[in-house]
């Protein structure tokens, strides 16, 4: 699966960052992700495979493309399962800020999650970490158990988590631990991800988008980090969702072989915004634009940048051609 489709995610991603981008700053989150998922459903009718989006933008009534199972390629490659995230940070693009990506996951037919659209209980770790922590535990317990592993006291632990309201309670008892916290104002999936990076965030908690947690799960598997995560359901209603998409017990702890299953699982993203892993779209002379993505497969743990020079048809950064490097 790699070799077929790593390239052709990579012209997806990129062609959703490249129309993304162009709202970056502009305050209109709904235009920059409609932008995004239109690139990527256009794109995508042209790359060889009968997939199946899993994880997209929602149910069939929600969303008007790449809604939950929709069938997506021109069926003449592998069967396989998508997990997209069209803008990773809608609201970070529409207000200028760092860190938003368009992403793709991949993996054969039967292994994604079919994660519903809701909040989900998670805790992801890197390499170091991976299969030594516990989401069942109390934090307390788990932030001591994880400074004895990586040989650090606990003012040297670093963990981030999304500052939200809800997360006051959790927020309260880092602090009187004495770790230091990363609060994030966006981005659950690269939250996730930074545990795996060489920029000193061990762990990464807290509550998030369920179908983030699975995009999460397909790229610390292939990091070699750790995600584990507990669907939240807040009404009956929720509950039933969750039955009706296979999960039967909503409540129980799923681990990175219920998100992403036993087989190879790619994940591949394109900056939007500048941010730490990856660079974000970049406007060049000559109606040209650089973008900067990465591709990686859990078989071979290989990760690939590709910085790719677009040329454009005009100045409203129209698609022409690509030149990648």
């Amino acid at each position: 699966m790699e070799s077929q489709l790593a390239l052709e995610f990579v012209r997806v991603t990129e062609a959703a960052a490249l129309q993304s981008s162009q709202w970056t700053g502009r305050g209109d989150k709904n235009s920059a992700d409609e932008a995004a998922t239109v690139a990527i459903r256009t794109h995508f009718n042209a790359v060889s495979m009968d997939g199946i989006v899993v994880i997209g933008e929602g149910e069939m009534d929600e969303a008007p493309m790449l809604y939950i199972g929709e069938r997506v390629g021109n069926r003449r490659g592998p069967a396989i399962d998508i997990a997209v995230d069209p803008l990773e940070g809608t609201e970070t693009v529409a207000n200028g800020l760092n860190n938003a990506l368009s992403v793709i996951a991949a993996a054969p037919r039967g292994n994604l999650l079919h994660a519903p659209d809701m909040y989900m209980q998670k805790m992801a770790v890197g390499p170091a970490l991976a299969g030594k922590l516990s989401l069942d535990d109390p934090i307390p317990a788990t932030l001591s158990k994880a400074a004895r592993i990586l040989g650090k006291s606990l003012p040297d632990l670093t963990v981030s988590i999304l500052d939200r309201t809800r997360h006051a309670g959790i927020i309260k008892l880092l602090r009187e631990s004495g770790v230091r916290i990363k609060l994030l104002g966006h981005g659950d999936v690269m939250g996730a991800i930074e545990t795996c990076l060489d920029n000193g965030v061990d762990l990464h908690i807290g509550s998030g988008g369920a179908p983030e947690g699975v995009l999460a799960a397909a790229a610390l598997k292939c990091m070699g980090g750790e995600i584990q995560g507990r669907l939240l359901p807040d009404s009956e209603e929720e509950v039933e969702r969750c039955k009706r998409m296979g999960i039967m017990d909503p409540g129980a702890l799923l681990s990175m072989t219920d998100m992403v299953g036993r087989q190879g699982v790619m994940f591949v993203a394109t900056g939007v915004t500048p941010g730490e892993w990856l660079q974000g779209v970049r406007s060049l002379p000559g109606h040209r634009a650089e973008t900067h993505s990465v591709v990686m497969h859990s078989e071979t743990k290989t990760i690939r940048f590709v910085r790719s020079i677009h040329h454009t048809s005009d100045a409203s950064g129209t698609l022409a051609a690509a030149v990648s490097s």
